[in-house]
């Protein structure tokens, strides 16, 4: 008798397990449609997780949540990070969310000419990593020699694009995507088209980057880049403005007669050839155009402020477009591409 009431008593006990069980899988902490955030900090136990989901109102029976972590086995394959919870979640669908990984994105648009200081200030105010930080990452050796490049800093080889990033996200793991990205961009093809001007990678990222910050007209950077080859092959320098705007350490927005003699590798007033790196991060258009330069015989050009420019052969012809379209009656401020 006492066997049969043992017997009895546990398949009661099973049966009610059961029923609470189905009960709480089957029922939303809320009919509310909203989303709550929030964060599970590495290296939190489940328990944590489950007090933490409890607090926000995510569960309505914490003892089941976590028995269903272990009956699931998916106690320790919780991930970190951001989430975007729906408070109308069911637990079933609240855990795979958490073991899945799927963290909240947030989505950084790049923009073509971006230097690694204006990188740095769009992921700090998207509240992802500091600008410092940021910058820093991309200026350090270490990293550049890691990530397979030779230069000073990664300027340059951070592509322009549409990322999504998440808080988990360290600068140096936002740099590598970035630079995964360049990488695929610049390939083979564009490889075998350097080698055949003659030119390192580097400096065709160089150029790049100056042709991306000379002109926002996309019909005119073949055409911009043949001028820049053109002087370069006849030892010119290239007298770039966006070259003197890099090698200044505060810009107002004018450039000056004494900013011309800036004592910079980067003020091409002064110095012959490219200058040590690039000035921006250039995106994909601009390095097709210094990959393949238009067939001109322009060596000069000069803004018209409407977006374009205007090409000259000959100095001569290039001083009558900069008296119709640059010239100012203050002196010291100086016009765009005025001098040869």
């Amino acid at each position: 008798m006492a066997k049969r009431i043992f017997i009895f008593l546990s398949i009661s006990m099973v049966s009610i397990f059961l029923f609470q069980t189905l009960l709480f899988l089957g029922k939303t902490p809320s009919s509310d449609e909203g989303f709550k955030i929030v964060e599970i900090e590495r290296g939190a136990t489940f328990l944590q997780v489950t007090n933490r989901l409890d607090q926000e109102g995510l569960i309505t029976d914490p003892v089941s949540f976590l028995l269903l972590g272990k009956i699931t086995q998916n106690e320790s394959k919780i991930k970190p990070g951001e989430y975007r919870l729906n408070q109308a979640i069911r637990p079933l669908h609240l855990l795979n969310t958490l073991v899945e990984g799927n963290v909240l994105a947030y989505k950084v648009v790049i923009p073509e000419g971006t230097s690694s200081k204006e990188i740095g200030m769009l992921l700090e105010n998207a509240g992802l990593v500091g600008a410092d930080v940021f910058y820093q990452v991309a200026h350090n050796k270490e990293i550049v020699r890691k990530l397979g490049f030779s230069g000073e800093s990664l300027e340059g080889f951070l592509f322009p694009d549409t990322y999504h990033f998440t808080k988990q996200d360290s600068a140096e793991a936002i740099v590598s995507y970035m630079v995964a990205q360049f990488r695929a961009v610049f390939d083979e093809s564009f490889e075998k088209q350097a080698k055949k001007l003659g030119m390192m990678r580097e400096e065709v990222m160089t150029l790049a980057s100056i042709i991306e910050k000379e002109t926002g007209n996309p019909s005119e950077r073949s055409t911009i880049s043949g001028v820049f080859h053109n002087r370069l092959k006849q030892k010119m320098r290239l007298q770039s403005d966006p070259t003197v705007i890099f090698s200044l350490t505060n810009f107002d927005g004018n450039i000056r007669k004494k900013d011309l003699f800036n004592d910079s590798p980067y003020n091409t007033y002064r110095v012959a050839g490219l200058p040590p790196g690039p000035i921006s991060n250039p995106g994909r258009e601009a390095i097709y155009a210094a990959l393949f330069p238009e067939d001109v015989d322009y060596i000069f050009f000069v803004s018209k402020n409407n977006g374009s420019h205007y090409f000259s052969k000959t100095l001569q012809e290039h001083n009558k477009a900069v008296r119709k379209y640059q010239l100012k009656q203050n002196d010291e401020v100086m016009c765009r591409n005025c001098t040869n």
